[in-house]
């Protein structure tokens, strides 16, 4: 995951997605608008607040707003103790203002009026949004009348803005609607009831939620299953789940003989919750209706009206495109970790060894990967176990690792032969008979000699070491037999390694997305994982496995994870291992 880049002046900006994101946002907003970070630098602009200031992106980008821009009726600098918008700023609170002034980049002094609010700029940061008109002097009021009915244009862009990013920045659906909900109550109003149709094409009441105060209040014993939609139903939440126009409803709207089992449910909804004015929108993406949001007042003031329904239709089409959004990115996920989790075998069983495996996917949906492990048993009743990467992040990288796999298996099993031999064949076969360009592996041979010992002899193409971890503790990675990747083309032999594996041994095989941290060394890795297996040795095999997943696999990891663990039993005299090099 890409950190924040630091400006000329010392400060951080968002990461490159994360400013794209915030640029994307404000260039939706017909008003000047920037984004500062929390020592008010500005960290993106919008067109509009280019044009109206004279100044181009790069002239602001990076600058404390403040000192650039604030100017008094005069065109002096404002001090900063004198300064609203800087108040404001500094408390964490939306504010307003109607008569200031900008300095220009042509020199001219710009009348505005402002509204500043808190703003999720992401990377886990919170920033300031400001808003700004170009005021004419006519405009100016010292007695500007309270506002009333729909929100100020300056709030409703503040928090369209808002939304877009909140909602664009989760894939999660259960998140999104958790955002959805916090965006627009209390500020809207003090109930939101949102219900979806399902793949199945049923209707499910997913959140009924309540402002008590500052606290949103879920009530589950309003949520859940709803009848289906009525096809010609002309009651206002039967036409928003047919993807029609919002609608104003309220509790005499459900007092009629009821038309469908939703009439019931939306009756039932008024009655306990008190809504006295409700407003309803659809929720649609380009492809289809995905539900409805409702919006209610009980306890808050005023009563929606049509003028309204302009600011819903936009809050929810921005909704609608993020959940759908959400829902494609899970299914696809769904699809892959399916994909993947059937091509990858189950463990054999193999008296007194013990074996365990893990994959975990990319936490990108579209990253699903080659990673994979195997193990299963030979003719001559040795054990083989193998992990590798196939190169390449998608379906085809899948689909190349079940076919490596696949053929691995096959000569392994028809051809006694060194692991070198079997990895060689298998090199030749893959340029000419797959679609796989690059891919590394270790494959292993696992057999119990006839003094109870037990003996390791393997092959590496280009992968990360085995790690070997003594019952005792002790940590060494077997480096020998070392080769070249699978795909080069390259004929040069390929070596075997040996080594004995002392009593109470964990032997771990892994793939690189364990220990490839970006802005780290891959040694950085190797030892991470080296000194916290040495800490695991005592804990039983799926245990260790488990935590050291945990514990090692980097935060900013963007690749699936293979893994494949082997325990040897214990001994009361475990004797030393004794690695040798191979051919």
């Amino acid at each position: 995951m890409a950190g924040p880049e630091q400006t000329e002046t010392g400060g951080e900006r968002p990461s490159t997605a994360s400013a794209a994101a915030l640029t994307g946002a404000l260039a939706a907003i017909g008003t000047g608008a920037y984004v500062v970070d929390e020592q008010g630098r500005v960290i993106a602009v919008n067109d509009r607040a280019e044009q109206l200031l004279a100044l181009s992106a790069e002239d602001l980008l990076g600058r404390d707003a403040h000192d650039l821009l604030h100017r008094d009726a005069h065109g002096q600098p404002m001090p900063r103790t004198q300064c609203g918008m800087r108040q404001a700023f500094h408390a964490g609170r939306t504010a307003q203002g109607e008569e200031d002034y900008f300095a220009c980049g042509d020199g001219s002094l710009l009348p505005i009026s402002w509204l500043i609010t808190p703003y999720d700029v992401g990377d886990h940061a919170r920033g300031t949004l400001v808003l700004f008109h170009a005021r004419r002097p006519q405009e100016a009021d010292p007695h500007p009348e309270p506002a009333a009915g729909p929100l100020p244009e300056l709030e409703r862009l503040a928090l369209l803005a808002e939304t877009t990013t909140q909602l664009t920045s989760t894939l999660d659906v259960e998140e999104a609607l958790h955002r959805l909900v916090t965006l627009v109550v209390p500020r809207l109003a003090d109930w939101a009831v949102i219900d979806l149709i399902t793949e199945r094409d049923e209707v499910w009441r997913a959140a009924v939620v309540h402002a008590d105060g500052d606290t949103l209040v879920h009530h589950e014993e309003l949520e859940g299953p709803m009848p289906p939609v009525p096809e010609l139903s002309p009651m206002p939440l039967s036409r928003a789940l047919r993807g029609l126009a919002s609608t104003l409803a309220g509790p005499q709207t459900y007092q009629r003989e009821p038309d469908s089992g939703i009439a019931v449910e939306q009756r039932r909804l008024f009655d306990v919750t008190g809504i006295r004015s409700a407003a309803i929108a659809p929720l649609r993406s380009t492809r289809e209706v995905l539900g409805a949001l409702t919006l209610g007042r009980a306890e808050k003031p005023g009563d929606f009206a049509t003028a309204d329904l302009p600011l819903l239709e936009d809050i929810a089409r921005r909704a609608g495109l993020a959940l759908d959004n959400a829902r494609l990115y899970q299914r696809q996920r769904k699809v892959a970790e399916t994909m993947q989790n059937h091509l990858l075998p189950q463990m054999p069983h193999v008296p007194r060894l013990q074996m365990t495996a893990r994959y975990l996917p990319a936490p990108d949906a579209s990253q699903v990967g080659g990673d994979w492990y195997d193990a299963f048993s030979l003719c001559d009743h040795a054990t083989a176990v193998a992990v590798g990467d196939v190169v390449g992040h998608d379906l085809e990288a899948a689909a190349g690792m079940a076919q490596v796999r696949n053929m691995l298996r096959a000569y392994a099993w028809s051809q006694q032969e060194p692991p070198s031999r079997i990895v060689e064949r298998l090199d030749e076969a893959v340029l000419h008979i797959t679609d796989v360009t690059m891919a590394t592996m270790i494959f292993a041979r696992v057999e119990e000699a006839n003094d109870g010992h037990w003996e390791l002899s393997w092959t590496n193409a280009g992968h990360p070491p085995p790690l070997l971890i003594s019952h005792d503790g002790l940590a060494d990675y077997l480096t020998d037999g070392h080769g070249l990747l699978l795909g080069t083309g390259a004929r040069a032999p390929r070596a075997d390694a040996t080594a004995l594996l002392p009593p109470g041994s964990t032997l771990l095989l892994y793939t690189d997305g364990l220990i490839e941290e970006p802005g780290h060394s891959l040694d950085e890795g190797l030892h991470r994982l080296r000194q916290h297996a040495a800490a695991l040795a005592h804990r039983p095999l799926a245990s260790f496995t488990d935590q050291l997943l945990r514990r090692v696999r980097p935060a900013a990891n963007d690749d699936d994870v293979a893994l494949l663990a082997l325990r040897t039993p214990t001994r009361t005299s475990p004797g030393p291992a004794t690695p040798r090099r191979g051919r």
